[in-house]
């Protein structure tokens, strides 16, 4: 009863003329991001952080808009997979499979409509999942030191490249240089400025949403400047969208599949790292060896679109559990989404619900309400979100690069930080085309300050004994966790990354 008390407190902060229409707002914003390739839900969620500082909305308000945007760019991901056979992101990978066949037989609108309801049933038992999980992971954080907080820290480097890495050691070389740049600025505990080159502007350290900001929207910018993208794929003018509604027969044969992925999808969601490509791809290929008993699958079968698109939505909700019980993010995405709880005063962790349990419940209420929205919004708009997939990356990319800059002016007012995040910006366009993954970067930018205040507590507790960060159960647990969690992608994330792969460009040879 008190969870459902608190979820109506929840309701009555949500339910304002404001905060509804900031949901709209993101959910739209949102879809167009997952729609447009190559941007995702990460980018989203980066590209807007200025706008929602520019018009100085509050922690609840700008939660809000930007979860919005979160679950909105998850459910936007499936329109070009569909229509272009192009993911919009990884986890949208697995939806081209059937999808885009089923829009070649002139059922693009019934597949389109179809995987919205299955990222509807996704998303709303995840939030619910969010609503009786996060409560008790709380719990059990209460019971954490500064030595275990270290461990829980190490533990989110290790895991966050998850199997989307093939390459730990560049996800390990990500990590130590975000760890590095948490190091500029002046030594809270001997006030000794580090990093800093005799520059006065860099005393503070450096915003990390200016680095989120200048890793993942302007770096997007300076790739596709690089690549000079034409237009989208011109197949999509001659894919029929057809009916806008899948009859009622072809939901009743796919709710058993929505209902089984979403819970597979909500555990991956919470595991640290895995997040929704895992929940997207197991989801697929579980539904696959469940029901494909006349080998459907990859031909269009409508089982074959819901099955990924209820996964990946479920652990997109799945991934906030840790981020708001642990403060530790369960994805890229939910990373980002950190960084933003940060820069307005807010800590996540074990104290969130019981310091503000407005911002949390308002939050969680508001996930419900977008979710409504989202299947109002995807079904009738069908076809002007598929227009957007022309607008051709010379119009996109200025806009994009015009929200960042004014954006980052109007939150600092400072030109360093504009020359900070240009500097970001080239950084990561380098990475990139190095293939070295951005989030840890982010990851050790956030965290690397209160990992490093844990460590030095822990062993000034314990007068310098550095065995302190393995003295209890619970620490040796993380520790375990971490280290399986590391080595596991080595082993398996290139054969499951190549599975994906490989299973997409087989079965969208037959259907070509």
């Amino acid at each position: 009863m008190e969870l459902l008390s608190s979820l109506g407190d929840g309701f009555l902060i949500a339910l304002t003329w404001q905060n509804l229409l900031l949901a709209l707002l993101g959910c739209f914003l949102g879809t167009i991001m997952g729609a447009l390739p190559g941007l995702g839900p990460s980018n989203g969620v980066a590209i807007l952080i200025p706008l929602a500082f520019t018009l100085g909305l509050g922690a609840t308000p700008a939660l809000i808009l930007l979860t919005s945007v979160y679950y909105g760019a998850m459910y936007g991901g499936r329109i070009s997979s569909i229509l272009l056979n192009i993911p919009g992101d990884e986890p949208a990978m697995m939806t081209c499979l059937d999808g885009y066949p089923m829009a070649k037989k002139g059922m693009a609108g019934e597949a389109l409509s179809l995987s919205g309801i299955a990222s509807f049933v996704g998303a709303f038992f995840a939030t619910w999942g969010l609503i009786l999980l996060a409560p008790q992971l709380v719990k059990i954080a209460l019971l954490f030191g500064p030595a275990e907080y270290f461990a829980l820290f190490a533990l989110a480097f290790m895991t966050l490249g998850g199997v989307s890495s093939t390459n730990q050691a560049k996800s390990a070389f990500a990590a130590a240089l975000g760890l590095g740049l948490a190091m500029v600025g002046v030594d809270t505990q001997t006030g000794v400025p580090r990093f800093t080159f005799g520059e006065v502007h860099l005393y503070d350290g450096l915003d990390f949403l200016v680095a989120i900001v200048g890793l993942f929207a302007l770096s997007e910018v300076f790739i596709f400047l690089e690549e000079r993208h034409g237009n989208a794929n011109a197949d999509s003018r001659q894919l029929q969208i057809g009916r806008l509604t899948p009859p009622m027969s072809m939901i009743k044969q796919c709710t058993p599949t929505m209902l089984r992925t979403s819970l597979l999808g909500f555990l991956a969601g919470v595991l640290p790292g895995a997040g929704a490509s895992l929940g997207s791809f197991i989801s697929y290929s579980m539904e696959k060896r469940l029901v494909d008993k006349e080998g459907t699958f990859g031909k269009g079968d409508p089982r074959g679109v819901a099955a990924p698109e209820a996964g990946n939505n479920a652990a997109a909700g799945g991934a906030l559990v840790p981020m708001l019980a642990l403060g530790v993010p369960g994805s890229g995405t939910t990373a980002v989404l950190l960084a933003v709880l940060l820069s307005l005063n807010i800590t996540p962790g074990p104290l969130l619900f019981s310091q503000n349990p407005d911002v949390v419940w308002g939050l969680i209420a508001a996930l419900f309400i977008a979710n409504f929205m989202l299947l109002a919004l995807n079904i009738p708009m069908v076809g002007l979100f598929t227009r957007l997939l022309m607008v051709p990356p010379r119009i996109l990319m200025p806009i994009v690069a015009m929200v960042s800059f004014v954006g980052i002016y109007g939150i600092s007012g400072s030109s360093f930080d504009l020359l900070v995040m240009i500097g970001f910006g080239v950084m990561g366009w380098v990475l990139r085309k190095l293939d070295v993954p951005l989030v840890p970067i982010i990851l050790g930018t956030l965290l690397g300050n209160s990992m490093e205040a844990n460590l030095r507590r822990a062993i000034t507790i314990d007068n310098g004994n550095w065995f302190t960060l393995f003295d209890s159960p619970l620490a040796i647990g993380l520790w375990a966790v971490a280290i399986i969690g590391f080595i596991l992608p080595m082993v398996f994330g290139r054969v499951v990354k190549g599975k994906m792969r490989q299973r997409r460009d087989e079965e969208g040879a037959i259907s070509d």
